[in-house]
């Protein structure tokens, strides 16, 4: 596969060239070392396409996993418990996950809420999503996810992989695409979500 259309976002892909190079190379290097035909495994059911082939986006992501985790790529999770007093944010974002429950409680909270958040592939500071997944998915992750392990100190940008709108014709109905991805960035402005990010939208 290859790298067809990149979109860097409050100077992520600048931020990637200057402080993570070779980061930067080993994700495009994995990238092109997956061979998408491989993956062209699932027959469509819809009414419009029946029989037709399309790419499997299990398949294509189990191997963006194996690559990913043999260059120590790992899984991360970031702990932290909610609150809706908005008075109390800015304090409770800064503690550390261990003192954040205490802290809510001393406000007056009986029952802090505790919850998570969970990223695939994280290096460095440096957190990379690869979504063949619904709409849904990639929203939550470009203005959730991202956003929460930056503000919570555990990433520096955030690395969005999606599959370009040529890909996507040949895949399930549903499966976000690259370029509708950056437009619905590009129309929040341009400090919203006010996380660095890179989208990368890649395609056989």
């Amino acid at each position: 596969m290859k790298v067809a259309q990149k979109y860097s976002h409050l100077n992520g892909e600048e931020y990637l060239i200057v402080h993570h190079k070779k980061l930067y190379k080993e994700i495009c290097k994995v990238i092109e070392s997956i061979d998408a035909d491989i993956f062209l495994t699932k027959e469509s059911k819809e009414k419009t396409m029946t029989g037709k082939m399309f790419y499997s986006p299990i398949g294509i992501n189990e191997a963006f996993k194996q690559k990913f985790n043999n260059l120590n790529w790992n899984e991360s999770r970031y702990q932290y418990y909610i609150t809706t007093e908005r008075a109390l944010l800015p304090e409770l974002i800064s503690l550390p996950y261990d003192k954040q429950k205490d802290f809510l409680i001393s406000k007056g909270i009986a029952d802090p809420i505790f919850s998570y958040k969970q990223t695939d592939f994280v290096k460095e500071q440096v957190a990379v999503e690869v979504q063949f997944g619904k709409y849904a998915f990639v929203a939550f992750d470009l203005f959730v996810k991202h956003l929460l392990f930056y503000s919570g100190g555990v990433i520096n940008l955030g690395i969005e992989v999606l599959p370009t709108k040529k890909m996507q014709s040949r895949m399930s109905s549903g499966v976000a695409y690259y370029e509708g991805e950056v437009y619905n960035v590009l129309r929040h402005g341009r400090n919203n979500p006010p996380v660095p990010l890179l989208i990368i939208g890649i395609e056989p």
